[in-house]
């Protein structure tokens, strides 16, 4: 076991463990810690705790200091910094005429840095905007292309329930979602009512998932035939998953009668589950969620490219506009010295 706290540096983002030292953290404390991006400022999202040595990536980075009234006025004033950082962001990508739409603006607490977060449909080559954009700001400047999923994850909004968004407010990381989720929840496949503000399906799909999964293998499909209690036959017409009930169509008489049953009261072999004959509008529905599905596997992907690249851009752009001299010219300094 090691003694841990566990901080966060935006809302709903990911928690990092660090080395409380012998500081007494409290939860919602607001704590000055070293990063790869350099100092920040963080909130601690628990007490002071243990965790298993395997939950914790060593060498654990102590905390530096829970921050005083000078660093809380620091971080206010980062705030503030960052609005007019990303108005003249804004007005540099006008300037350039770059494809991009500007989504936030980032100080780290040290000042060292600038992120910029932006989408965009491709690649754009932005290497004459970061150094524009560090001679305003004398600073190390970083352009980072997000996702459509990121984008919302950061401006935040209202979702169909009319509860703020679940990935502004509590969701840490992006779970797979797919449509045979919606399929096992028994939700319409219609892509407007099971996608979110982002276009893609919505994060809550996941949420009770696991519950639908397990209370479905205890239920019959539509159309399977299942015996009674009295030992005769029918054919099940729906099913309430919550309720673990079944509703059956039995003959009675020279009639059909719709009759409800507790799942337990039922015989039945668990089959596996058929599509029912769709229509053409209903095919045409799971090809576009399949768009969907397809879409967020490909953002994730060329998100990672995307980032390594323009982490390897910045890094040669501040070098070079920090006054380091870059391949091409090493070697003509080298061919003069030649000749």
């Amino acid at each position: 076991m090691i003694k841990v706290v566990g901080i966060r540096f935006r809302t709903a983002g990911k928690i990092y463990f660090f080395d409380p030292l012998e500081y007494d953290i409290k939860r919602g404390d607001h704590i000055i810690v070293e990063t790869a991006r350099g100092v920040e400022y963080g909130t601690a999202v628990s007490d002071v705790r243990m965790v298993e040595d395997d939950k914790v990536v060593s060498p654990l980075k102590p905390v530096i200091r829970i921050a005083t009234e000078k660093d809380d006025a620091q971080q206010a004033a980062n705030t503030e910094k960052e609005k007019e950082a990303f108005k003249t962001c804004l007005t540099k990508i006008r300037a350039h005429g770059l494809d991009m739409k500007l989504i936030d603006a980032e100080y780290t607490f040290d000042n060292n840095k600038v992120l910029f977060y932006f989408t965009s449909d491709g690649r754009v080559d932005f290497r004459e905007l970061v150094k524009d954009l560090a001679s305003v700001f004398r600073t190390r400047i970083e352009l980072r292309q997000i996702g459509v999923r990121d984008e919302t994850k950061i401006l935040g909004g209202i979702g169909i329930c009319g509860r703020p968004l679940c990935c502004h407010t509590h969701l840490s990381d992006f779970n797979p979602v797919s449509i045979k989720m919606a399929k096992e929840q028994g939700l319409s496949l219609n892509p407007t009512k099971i996608s979110g503000v982002c276009g893609r399906l919505m994060c809550c799909l996941n949420h009770e998932n696991e519950t639908y999964e397990e209370l479905n293998k205890h239920l019959p499909n539509v159309g399977d035939t299942v015996t009674l209690p009295d030992g005769s036959k029918g054919e099940v017409h729906s099913v309430n998953v919550l309720r673990q009930k079944v509703k059956v169509l039995v003959d009675v008489g020279d009639d059909k009668e719709i009759q409800e049953y507790l799942a337990d009261e039922l015989k039945f072999k668990k089959s596996f589950k058929k599509d029912k004959n769709l229509s053409k509008e209903e095919l045409e529905e799971i090809k576009e969620l399949e768009k969907m599905e397809q879409g967020d596997r490909k953002d994730n992907a060329e998100e990672e490219k995307n980032n390594q690249r323009q982490r390897n851009n910045n890094n040669n752009n501040n070098n070079n506009n920090k006054g380091g001299k870059g391949h091409g010219q090493r070697n003509k300094d080298k061919k003069q010295r030649e000749n």
